[in-house]
């Protein structure tokens, strides 16, 4: 596949994907809007297809634990900003603590090198 570099470019774009197709999860209004609900199905495949190949070199709890986390994050903004979806301190503390959570892991954690 290519480096660690390559790996963490096809991990960008799969969450990246994966909030665009959640995104418009939720614009398809239960699959009833065609458009909305093509670039959901794109975007997941997309998403889950670059995460693959992520996978061929970063662990897969690694690997995960960064798709989900910066997945959350931006997914609650893209529903504050495009939505107008509330979120209360709770709610931002949390994710703070999803951020915090990546950080390490990128920062810290032998098992990313690998």
């Amino acid at each position: 596949m290519g480096g660690m570099n390559t790996a963490y470019t096809y991990l960008a774009v799969a969450i990246v994907t994966e909030v665009i197709a959640t995104s418009s999860l939720k614009a398809s209004v239960g699959f009833t809007r065609p458009v909305p609900s093509l670039i959901t199905l794109l975007g997941y495949a997309a998403s889950f297809y670059c995460l693959a190949q992520a996978l061929h070199t970063i662990p897969t709890g690694v690997a995960y634990a960064i798709w989900s986390g910066v997945g959350i994050v931006l997914i609650s903004l893209v529903g504050w900003l495009a939505f107008g979806q509330k979120l209360d301190m709770p709610a931002l503390l949390g994710m703070g603590l999803i951020a915090a959570g990546v950080v390490v892991i990128n920062l810290f954690s032998k098992a990313s090198a690998h």
